[in-house]
């Protein structure tokens, strides 16, 4: 039955969905086969010739106070305060210095490297398989080598194929043996033996020196340091290698120099504290010597006895009060001593970090002091003094020197006070001590000297043993915890990512390209696309039959005059007509008189002959008395059908050169033949010709002969034509062409159609193919020569016999 579309959308639907592109790729699933193949091989091509890459990792533990608190260095804790403290991401910046990874590939000579021709890539050579090693001398850090080493039995070695940055060397090959320094023209060469090297034949190895820098930067982009959580001291270090036994070296030599390191900044405070206290105790030395050379001399001189009995309760209190004295006469000097070297030129120098003064403020501000100038003079070291940083930590510092000038001036105030208060105290007990003769109290003031003296340097003494414990017992800032190593299985290449990806890539290129190609179509490509037009739809016609090409043709054979509605026959065309041919009957419906119906197309190629002439026949062979009028005046294709030669046609009876319309009917005895009149003549003037009342007369005449009357007619809108017709006829057959008609043009249709230019507009599509989607077409086939019929000229240029082509 008769589809007719009630929807008043006038636009068209482009979009595809998701089940029609199943449809397209099933229906092209040889490409999916194609694709899959050329992607897999690609990526297991992939995976051959590249080497792979493997991770190695260690962790450690940064050992703060409270960590050191168990080892030996912590014993002496109480004693010693020459401690740092351990800032976690500091250390981690440390670890990724540049400097450092240069000490690693100075260690591990890694600007060198080794190879041996694999199968399908060259393989790294290191470690136990490395029988030698090279060392070049005399090349600059920035150049690049290479050269090939020949193992042979005897302790014999080759070199050749030299190159020096990128360019070969003239020479010839050199010849030596293993161990000795060979002239090469790259420079000298000195060939050592590892511990894995037998007296053998060895496959050659090629050997490859890169620049300091890169080899640094190379290490350097590979190595991730990373702390495991906010909290923790756990750093965790992982580098990337072809090779897993120089992965780990690199790791354990790192970590090695990086604790070398802290040592080293470590000691430097206890060095400068030593220095300190070896000068301080050599002046005290003699300063208590030329004391006690005065007591034993004035007592031998002036024969002095003890000290009066009867006076001790006061020499109990003026002792005491020389004791104060004398502690506070000691934080005075260190005081003194600590504000002339901030105030002293050389302000680089470190303070003593244990001075005996009784104040906690002071002695944490000189730790924190010492702690930033030991990092200023480390960054200074590395880079210049005008440095940014450095800059800024010279003014950081001198703002710590500032305050710690007026903690000190503070201290001063309160110890004068304090040493003031004492003498007043012991002067009042000396005073008491009337008996006392002069020489006593000479005396007296002579051994305060001497004890002031000796305390001082038993304190100096003191310290100097705590600090000789502090560097004989620092432990390493470090602790690993997880040695380097890994996965034997390769970071990278990943070969089930990469064959997962293959396979994907794989799928998804075929589905791009049809999703791609089915969206450039702008033709129409089945019955979906015209769904939304409001006019009547016949039918659609699939495309069943489509010559195919001669090997080597340049063209695709033309069959003219294709018939395909037979008697009695069951395929899909014949099907196709039989339900056009219903749809047909039910929308004419019955009248006394025949049907006029005009069959026209907007392109060219549409399948207007082909389909008035084999539904002309599918209405004949159900009785029907059918006659086709060949109206296409320009083109005459209708002519194909017939086998006989007519010289005169419908042209020539409107002309008026033929006087009998029975004359130019073709006729065939066969009743399931229609009949035809021809174009005969092929006129100058066809739109003058359609014009007259004469088509008129002659239509109504055939009607009261034929049941229907097909006119095939020229596309409209090229020329005037169709639009002459159209006022004569009953009912109008719009030929849609799948992949030919512009889905663009389905709006001017359905304004068309609205409007009732043509009488009872109705359409048919045609050339649908029904096996490779929803939308009833095989996408992507080229159009002409499907049902043998195609227009092989431009209207408006061509009249004669010579343009006769098929439509």
């Amino acid at each position: 039955m008769m589809e007719v579309k009630k929807s008043n959308t006038s636009s068209q639907q482009n979009s595809i969905q998701i089940l029609d592109i199943l449809y397209m790729c099933l229906g092209r699933w040889y490409w999916f086969l194609i694709s899959l193949a050329i992607c897999l091989g690609i990526a297991v091509a992939y995976l051959l010739i590249t080497p792979p890459i493997y991770t190695r990792s260690a962790s450690i533990l940064m050992k703060g106070d409270k960590e050191k608190g168990n080892s030996v260095e912590g014993a002496f804790s109480d004693i010693s305060s020459f401690s740092m403290s351990v800032n976690v991401s500091d250390e981690i910046t440390s670890l990724k210095s540049v400097d450092l990874m240069r000490e690693v590939v100075s260690r591990l000579h890694l600007e060198m490297d080794y190879y041996n021709e694999g199968r399908f890539y060259k393989e790294i050579v290191y470690g136990d398989n490395l029988p030698v090693t090279t060392v070049i001398t005399g090349l600059d850090d920035g150049a690049t080598a290479s050269f090939t080493i020949n193992l042979s039995k005897g302790r014999t070695v080759i070199l050749s194929d030299f190159k020096m940055n990128g360019s070969d060397c003239e020479g010839h090959n050199v010849k030596g043996h293993v161990g000795a320094t060979l002239n090469t023209p790259i420079g000298r060469i000195t060939v050592t033996p590892s511990k894995s090297y037998r007296d053998k034949d060895y496959d050659p190895i090629f050997a490859t020196r890169s620049a300091i820098g890169s080899a640094i930067a190379k290490y350097k982009s590979s190595f991730v340091v990373f702390q495991e959580n906010k909290t923790s001291n756990v750093i965790t270090m992982s580098i990337t290698d072809k090779s897993t036994k120089r992965a780990e070296d690199v790791l354990n030599t790192l970590i090695a120099v990086y604790n070398e390191n802290w040592v080293k900044d470590k000691n430097q405070i206890a060095v400068s504290t030593s220095m300190f206290i070896g000068d301080r105790l050599g002046v005290i030395e003699r300063e208590l010597g030329n004391v006690d050379n005065d007591i034993s001399s004035y007592k031998s001189d002036n024969l002095l006895p003890d000290v009066d009995a009867a006076a001790s309760m006061y020499m109990n209190q003026a002792n005491q009060a020389n004791q104060t004295i004398n502690e506070l006469n000691n934080q005075v000097y260190m005081a003194r001593y600590i504000r002339n070297n901030l105030t002293s030129e050389n302000k680089n120098q470190l303070l003593p970090a244990n001075t005996g003064i009784a104040d906690a403020n002071l002695g944490g501000q000189i730790s924190a002091y010492n702690n930033k100038l030991l990092e200023r003079n480390s960054l200074a070291a590395n880079s210049s003094a005008k440095n940014p940083l450095v800059v800024d930590m010279d003014a950081a510092l001198e703002q710590q020197r500032a305050a710690l000038v007026r903690t000190i001036d503070n201290q001063l105030v309160a110890l004068n006070a304090q040493i003031s208060s004492a003498r007043s105290y012991g002067g009042q007990a000396t005073s008491k001590i009337a008996s006392n003769p002069k020489q006593a109290k000479y005396l007296l003031s002579v051994e305060r000297q001497q004890k002031v003296k000796e305390s001082l340097y038993l304190y100096l003494l003191q310290k100097r043993e705590e600090n000789e414990l502090s560097q004989a017992f620092t432990a390493y800032n470090t602790r690993v915890i997880t040695m380097p190593g890994g996965s034997n299985a390769p970071t990278s290449p990943q070969c089930e990512n990469i064959l997962l990806g293959a396979f994907l890539i794989g799928l998804f290129i075929p589905v791009g390209i049809i999703f791609t190609r089915e969206m450039l179509i702008t033709c129409v490509r089945g019955r979906k696309d015209i769904e939304n037009l409001t006019a009547p739809f016949v039918g659609e016609i699939p495309l069943v039959y489509r010559p195919k090409k001669k090997l080597f043709a340049r063209k695709t054979p033309r069959e003219k005059g294709v018939i395909v509605v037979k008697p009695k026959s069951r395929n899909v065309i014949n099907e196709a007509f039989r339900v056009i041919r219903t749809n047909l009957e039910f929308m004419v419906g019955k009248s006394d008189k025949a049907h006029v119906i005009m069959l026209t197309s907007a392109n060219p190629g549409s399948g207007k002959t082909f389909i008035t002439y084999n539904l002309a026949s599918s209405l004949s062979i159900k009785g029907k008395r059918v006659i086709a009028i060949d109206l296409d005046l320009r083109k005459a294709s209708l002519s194909e059908y017939v086998k006989v030669s007519y010289d005169k046609g419908i042209a020539d009876y409107l002309a008026g050169q033929v006087d009998s319309l029975q004359s130019i009917i073709v006729k065939n005895e066969d009743t399931n033949v229609p009949h035809i009149i021809l174009v005969g003549t092929m006129p100058p003037n066809p739109t003058e010709l359609l014009m007259t009342d004469i088509l008129t007369d002659t239509l109504d005449k055939l009607r009261d002969e034929y049941d229907y009357i097909f006119i095939d007619c020229p596309p409209m809108e090229i020329v005037a034509d169709a639009s002459i017709i159209g006022k004569v006829v009953d009912h109008t057959l719009f030929i849609v062409r799948a992949g030919l008609f512009d889905r663009n043009m389905l709006p001017e249709l359905e304004k068309i159609y609205q409007s009732k230019k043509y009488n009872n507009l109705s359409i048919l599509l045609n050339g649908t193919d029904g096996g490779s989607g929803r939308y009833g077409y095989k996408y992507g086939y080229k159009y002409g020569y499907k049902y043998g019929y195609k227009y092989g000229y431009k209207y408006g240029y061509h009249y004669g016999k010579s343009s006769y082509a098929e439509n």
